[in-house]
This record gives C-alpha cells, sequence and structure tokens, in this order.
C-alpha cells in the first residue's frame, strides 16, 4: 500500500493530515480527493481505539493514501497490533534515547530486521496470505515516525535519528517548548534552534523531519529550511479556522452590501 518510504528516500516532501476527532469512513479518502499522501489517526491525544482504527484504516483501501496510526505509548500493547489492523505506518510519542528507537524498530519490522509477531491471512494481509517474499515487503513499506518532543530527545538527537529503519523524525512542538520551561514560545531562539537542528541530522542520516505548522505561510517556510513531512494542521485545527473563515468572509460581504 505504501510507497511513502521511497518516496521520503529520494527526498520529496509529502502531505497529510493528523486526526484527533473526524472519525468517519469517509476523512481518508477525502483527504485522498484533496491530494494528500497520508492520514494519520490518532490514538494518543484523540479519540481512537483499535476497533475505531481497523475502521479508518479499512476506509483507506484503494484512494492511494498511506494510513497510519500514532500509537499511546511505545510500552502501551504490542506496536505491531496497529499493523496487524492494517496500518502501513507508525508513529511513537515521547521517543528520548536511541534504545527506544531501537525496541521500536524490532517490534515492527520482522526478522531478521527485527521481532514482530507473524500472524498472516488477516487484516494486514487482505486475508490473503503470501509466500516468503511479504515479510521483506512488509518490512520495506512500514513507514516508522518517532516523536522528539524533550530535550533529552534532543541531547540524543544523533544517536536516536541514525537508527536503521527510523523514516520520519517529527518535531514535537508543544511538548519541546514545555519542556524546555517556554511553554508555545514558537518564536524563541532556542526552539527555533532544535528545528534547525533536526533537519541538519535528518539531512545527515537520509531521515525526513516532520511538523505540523499552523499556516499555509509557516508550511512553506520550513519546507524551505529542510522539513520534508507536514501535516497540514490537525483535521479540528484546520475545520475550526476554515468555518470562522466562512463566517468572516460572509459576514465581511454582507457589510459591504449594507454600505
Amino acid at each position: 500500500m505504501s510507497g511513502l518510504r521511497e518516496r521520503l528516500r529520494r527526498g520529496e516532501t509529502v502531505f497529510g493530515q493528523m486526526i484527533l476527532e473526524l472519525f468517519t469512513l469517509g476523512i481518508g479518502p477525502m483527504l485522498a480527493a484533496a491530494g494528500l499522501d497520508f492520514v494519520i489517526y490518532d490514538m494518543e491525544h484523540g479519540r481512537c481505539d483499535i476497533t475505531l482504527l481497523a475502521e479508518m484504516v479499512a476506509s483507506c483501501r484503494g484512494t492511494g493514501i498511506v494510513p497510519m496510526a500514532r500509537v499511546p505509548d511505545a510500552s502501551y500493547s504490542p506496536l505491531s497490533r496497529v499493523l496487524d489492523v492494517g496500518a502501513a505506518g507508525i508513529m511513537v510519542p515521547r521517543v528520548e534515547t536511541r534504545a527506544q528507537a531501537e525496541e521500536i524498530i524490532a517490534a515492527v519490522k520482522y526478522a531478521p530486521e527485527g521481532r514482530r509477531g507473524v500472524a498472516l491471512g488477516i487484516a494486514h494481509d487482505l486475508y490473503r496470505p503470501g509466500d516468503s517474499s511479504f515479510f521483506a515487503s512488509a518490512n520495506e513499506t512500514t513507514v516508522v515516525i518517532l516523536l522528539l518532543e524533550t530535550e533529552k530527545a534532543f541531547e540524543n538527537l544523533d544517536s536516536i535519528v541514525s537508527v536503521p529503519g527510523v523514516d520520519i523524525a517529527w518535531m514535537g512542538h508543544y511538548d519541546l517548548t514545555v519542556s524546555m520551561g517556554i511553554p508555545a514560545d514558537f518564536e524563541h531562539p532556542r526552539f527555533l534552534s532544535a528545528m534547525d537542528k533536526l533537519v541538519d541530522a535528518c539531512a545527515r542520516f537520509n531521515v525526513a523531519p516532520g511538523f505540523l505548522p499552523p499556516t499555509a505561510a509557516s508550511a512553506a517556510y520550513w519546507i524551505r529550511k529542510g522539513f520534508r513531512a507536514i501535516s497540514l494542521r490537525s483535521d479540528i485545527g484546520l475545520f475550526m479556522h476554515a468555518v470562522k473563515q466562512f463566517r468572516s468572509d460572509t459576514c465581511a460581504i454582507l457589510e459591504g452590501v449594507k454600505e
């Protein structure tokens, strides 16, 4: 399902969206129709559980969009479970050390690259178990995103992003600023320095930096700086912004007519 890893290796920029609230069967296909490359269903802060995730992933089949899941925690349950229901990738929060990154890779890759448990003829292979080539193919297409969102993570930046199998190192901007003691100050020199450090480290190890920018101008700015995996806000943020803007524009037009 996923050619996303290959595109990232070639240095392409990919666009998606984080889903926290609008868990309708149409959301993945709608994002695909809007030209997005991936969707991340949030099981950490969003209202998504494993049953709902399975339905969301199934709804993406045939649309071309790559469905992934942000899991609640690396140790919460076997990471491979979200892959077994068909997710093509995972986003793991609060990664702070190389050892954690290595454990994550091991959990989601089949041997010899890892120790993911084997269950065939289920959702992830469309109930059609294949031959031995399946395992290498699954390893090759599974996308691994690590959320770096603490000062400790940035102290260990190179050792984390250099772990084989890491595809995207994602800036957890709110959590990082809280960890730094500068909550939500995204113009602070220390935060801006961390953004630059992430781009530099990722460039050295051919890993894509990821980010959720608040505006199109911000997205363009950080893409020019080197970020290559971009969430177009979240479903909540984008929907609320669009509704407010539509209402504001309508009222402005009506006021103009009155004048």
